[in-house]
């Protein structure tokens, strides 16, 4: 079967098991769309701006667990990618790019829409190719495929000229297996460190689990939970372990750090061992380094060898696939109670609640994501971006499942929220998606929201709007004299009529009592929903350890105690 370049791309993504991509065409990439139009079993749902393909791969990637795939014309729609990229590169997220590029004899002459793509992705991708042979086209996608799905996932783009997608048929052979010499993902823990891991864990009376992304990345939440219930260890989350172990479980103590739970973080700095399972130890968890965790030993557990002591010094350190290590490790660690030290954590989320959300005749944003959670009893899928709306998203929603928050963690990309539901409701369209935005962020990709019209996906669109860059201003409030230069909004648009532009149901919450009604109505409605909840605009997120700072120097709710109601 002779085939060209651009029919390869698509033979070779069925291969792969692919039924989506999320692109926008462009001159250089155009052989591709020819082809894939002549594919359906490739379904292509077009983007109005490249960044949402590349988002909605990534929350595509993380809802479903396969690798996302999303495709780009060349000059700037590749370089639209590069912020999708870098965030699915931060939060290890498998997803594969195919962008066009000009014709071979023009590369490097400044043609029209050239731009050295895979130059400018290389520190933002796990791996990149610039296909210049036909013949390489269906090796470099199995690899590209073998390479972001193993060991710790990533982004992986592949450029391909023009004329290489457009010219010479050649026979199509579908590789039988990677030929990748000096790459070999860690499987199985050495035993030493599984055994050395153990014994600490045996020894410690006061351990602590820091549950990470790679919890969810490898699918080691059973073996998280046989763990921390064998020897009733608690369990802190990291914002992208969320869901690793449910709220409600009575060893979740929550998530620590810079926004995280007050007594999760003090735990930490009580503790005398800190199993970090696929975490990397990221700045806003550990604050100031030389304060983080004084008083415990170190176990990290982790796929990727250069996270070894990059920022805190292992003790023990444990290479390997996180399932792999969890399933060697719990039959070595003892059954254990640990009660004085459970009965400590206790009295430290009595003592720091936390999670109260005070009495107040406004709308508070806290108040709607508590709603929010016990209408849908946690059993949905909530998307965010960065901010503000994603520290209360992370406190005030309960969390039942794995991989049901999806947040762009390590980069912290503004407007994430839009495309990445998308993304994740084509992957799941059987689980209610919220994307949860602050409305700075939500103006960043809104013009995707005709994506979400034409394709009739049903996702309701939350925007927490308090008229500013929230949490710049909550900065700019503790830290820069109250100068809330450029940062508090004037011109914001009616949020409503813009739904209804669209073609989509919008409500407006200006009160406490509507925000029941208004997130049924929203459940109720057949395809997507714009729901404006109008909250307090100077509401602040609490507890907060400033940046570079210790627990020691945590600022926790004024009127925390006890007023209002608990949360999630």
């Amino acid at each position: 079967m002779e085939l060209t370049g651009a029919q390869i791309v698509c033979e070779s993504l069925l291969q792969e098991g692919v039924d989506t991509i999320f692109g926008l065409p462009g001159g250089a990439v155009l052989p591709f769309y020819g082809a894939l139009s002549a594919y359906p079993g490739l379904r292509h749902i077009l983007v109005r701006h490249e960044q949402a393909a590349a988002m909605a791969a990534d929350g595509y990637s993380r809802a479903t667990g396969k690798v996302g795939v999303c495709s780009a014309t060349s000059g700037p729609g590749a370089t639209n990618l590069v912020t999708g990229l870098a965030s699915a590169q931060m939060d290890s997220v498998p997803i594969v790019c195919i962008t066009g590029q000009v014709p071979r004899a023009a590369i490097g002459r400044d043609a029209f829409q050239e731009t050295d793509i895979t130059g400018i992705t290389l520190p933002v991708t796990k791996h990149n190719y610039l296909v210049m042979d036909v013949r390489d086209i269906a090796p470099a996608i199995k690899e590209a495929f073998y390479i972001a799905r193993t060991g710790r996932p990533g982004p992986v783009l592949i450029d391909i000229p023009k004329d290489v997608l457009a010219g010479e048929k050649i026979e199509f052979v579908w590789p039988d297996e990677v030929d990748l010499p000096g790459y070999t993902p860690p499987g199985a823990p050495e035993p030493q460190q599984v055994a050395a891991a153990a014994s600490l864990i045996n020894e410690a009376q006061r351990p602590i689990i820091m549950a990470g992304h790679g919890v969810l990345i490898s699918r080691a939440w059973d073996e998280l939970r046989q763990l921390a219930e064998k020897a009733q260890i608690p369990v802190i989350t990291t914002l992208l372990g969320i869901g690793a172990l449910p709220t409600d479980h009575v060893l979740n103590l929550g998530m620590p750090g810079m926004h995280g739970m007050a007594y999760a973080s003090l735990a930490i700095d009580r503790a005398d061992l800190v199993v970090s399972l696929g975490a990397r130890f990221d700045d806003r968890v550990t604050g100031r380094i030389a304060d983080f965790a004084p008083n415990a030993k170190i176990i990290h557990c982790d796929v990727d060898p250069s996270e070894f002591n990059k920022n805190v010094i292992a003790d023990v350190p444990v290479l390997g696939d996180l399932k792999l290590s969890l399933r060697a490790l719990i039959p070595m660690v003892n059954s254990n109670v640990h009660l004085d030290w459970v009965q400590e954590t206790d009295r430290l989320r009595n003592e720091h609640p936390s999670l109260f959300i005070r009495k107040s005749d406004e709308l508070l944003p806290q108040q709607v994501l508590k709603e929010l959670s016990d209408i849908t009893g946690g059993d949905s899928i909530i998307v965010t971006g960065v901010g503000q709306h994603q520290m209360w998203a992370a406190q005030h929603y309960g969390y039942r499942e794995p991989n049901s928050l999806i947040t762009s963690g390590g980069s912290g990309a503004m407007g994430f929220e839009v495309p990445a539901a998308l993304g994740a409701k084509v992957g799941r369209p059987d689980k209610t998606v919220w994307s949860i935005a602050g409305d700075g962020g939500f103006q960043m990709t809104l013009c995707d929201l005709a994506t979400a019209a034409e394709n009739n996906i049903d996702v309701k669109y939350a925007i927490l709007n308090n008229g500013s860059l929230g949490m710049v201003r909550q900065w700019q409030d503790f830290f820069y004299e109250k100068d809330f230069f450029a940062t508090i909004y004037s011109g914001n648009p009616d949020f409503v009529k813009l739904a209804e532009a669209y073609g989509i149901r919008g409500i407006r919450v200006t009160r406490q009592d509507e925000v029941a009604g208004a997130i049924e109505e929203a459940m109720e409605t057949p395809g997507p929903v714009v729901v404006d909840f109008v909250v307090k605009e100077d509401e602040f997120v609490f507890p907060m350890i400033p940046a570079g700072e210790s627990v020691n120097e945590m600022l926790e709710e004024p009127n925390s105690q006890g007023v209002g109601v608990e949360s999630a």
